[in-house]
C-alpha cells in the first residue's frame, strides 16, 4: 500500500470518526429530530476529500449504523434508524457531501459556498420527504417542521466547514483527493 493510499485511508476513516462524534453533540428536540453537529461533519467531509471519497465515507458511516454500531445521533444504530423518520436526512448526507467535495475543487470562496447549498437542500428535501411519509403528513408541513427551522444552523455550518477546509488543507498542506 502506497503512503498515498494509507493517508486517504487515513483521512477517510477520521472523517466517519468525526461524523460519528458530531452526531452525539445534539440538542433532543420532541419532533424526533435533534439539532446535531453532523452538518458541519458531513460537509467538511467533502470539501476535505473530494466528492467520491466523501461519498464512500457517508457510506461507511451508514453501514456501520446499520450493522449496529451506535454512530447515529443519541447514539442510534440499526435499520430502524435508515428507515424511521431522520433516515431521509441520513441519506441525503450523500447529497451534502458530494456537492461540498464539488465545491472544495473551486478556487473561488464564494464559489465554494455555492455549490455545498444544494447539497444542503438537497439533504433537508430528503430529510422532509421521509419524515413525512413515516409521520403521515403532508410535505409542506413536514419540511416546517423539520427542515426550515435547521436550515440556519445548517447553512452556517455549510460555510464554517468551508472555510475550515481552507484552513486545514493550508495548515496541513493536502491535497484534494480524487
Amino acid at each position: 500500500m502506497t503512503s498515498s493510499n494509507v493517508n486517504k485511508l487515513t483521512r477517510s476513516a477520521l472523517m466517519v470518526a468525526l461524523i460519528a462524534v458530531c452526531a452525539q453533540i445534539t440538542i433532543p428536540l420532541p419532533w424526533g429530530v435533534p439539532m446535531t453537529l453532523q452538518t458541519l461533519a458531513v460537509a467538511l467531509c467533502g470539501y476535505l476529500l473530494g466528492p467520491l471519497n466523501a461519498m464512500v465515507v457517508i457510506g461507511v458511516y451508514l453501514l456501520l449504523g446499520l450493522f449496529g454500531l451506535p454512530v447515529f445521533s443519541a447514539f442510534g444504530a440499526g435499520a430502524a434508524v435508515l428507515l424511521g423518520r431522520t433516515g431521509g436526512f441520513l441519506y441525503g448526507f450523500f447529497a451534502l457531501a458530494g456537492l461540498c467535495g464539488l465545491a472544495g475543487r473551486q478556487e473561488r470562496k464564494l464559489f465554494q459556498l455555492l455549490l455545498g447549498v444544494p447539497g444542503l437542500l438537497l439533504c433537508h428535501l430528503a430529510g422532509a420527504i421521509q419524515f413525512a411519509l413515516i409521520a403521515k403528513m403532508g410535505f409542506w408541513a413536514s419540511a416546517l417542521l423539520v427542515s426550515v427551522p435547521y436550515l440556519l444552523k445548517d447553512l452556517v455550518s455549510v460555510a464554517l466547514a468551508s472555510r475550515l477546509a481552507v484552513v486545514l488543507n493550508k495548515a496541513l498542506h493536502l491535497r484534494l483527493t480524487r
